[in-house]
C-alpha cells in the first residue's frame, strides 16, 4: 500500500508537472501576444500623432483658404455693386437717348411741313437761277456774235 501511495504522489507530481509547464506555455503565449498589442498600441498612437499634426495643419490651411476667399468674396463685393451701378447708368442713358429720339421725331414730324415749304422754295430758286444762268449765257452770246 505504502507503493499505491508513492505512486500516487508520483503520478500527482507529474500530473502537477505537465499543468505546470502547459500553464508556463500558456503564460508565455500570453506574454507574446501582451507585448505584441504594446508594440501595435505604440505603432497606433504614433500614427495618430501623425494624423493629429496632419489634421492640425489641415485645418489651420482651411481657415486661411476660408479667411482668403471671405476677403476676395468681400472684394468682389464692390466689383458687383460697380456693374450694377453701371447697369442703373445705362438704363438711365437709355432711357434719356429714347427721350431724346422722341423729342427729334416729334419735332422732325412738327416740322415736316416747314422743311418742305423750304425744299420747295430752294427748288424754285435753283429753277430760277438756272434759268438766269441760261439767258445770260444767251444774252452774252448775242452780244458777242454783235461784236
Amino acid at each position: 500500500m505504502e507503493i499505491i501511495l508513492y505512486l500516487s504522489v508520483a503520478i500527482i507530481a507529474i500530473a502537477f508537472a505537465v499543468l505546470v509547464y502547459f500553464v508556463a506555455q500558456t503564460l508565455k503565449s500570453l506574454k507574446d501576444t501582451l507585448s505584441n498589442t504594446a508594440k501595435t498600441l505604440d505603432s497606433l498612437e504614433k500614427q495618430m500623432n501623425g494624423l493629429t499634426t496632419e489634421t492640425t495643419a489641415l485645418l489651420h490651411k482651411t481657415n486661411l483658404l476660408a479667411e482668403d476667399i471671405q476677403g476676395k468674396s468681400e472684394a468682389l463685393d464692390s466689383v458687383f455693386v460697380q456693374v450694377k451701378e453701371v447697369g442703373t447708368s445705362l438704363g438711365k442713358m437709355n432711357h434719356s437717348f429714347q427721350n431724346i429720339t422722341g423729342k427729334v421725331t416729334e419735332e422732325a414730324e412738327r416740322q415736316s411741313e416747314q422743311v418742305t415749304k423750304v425744299v420747295q422754295w430752294g427748288n424754285a430758286a435753283m429753277q430760277i437761277w438756272q434759268k438766269w444762268q441760261v439767258k445770260k449765257k444767251a444774252t452774252d452770246q448775242y452780244i458777242d456774235s454783235k461784236s
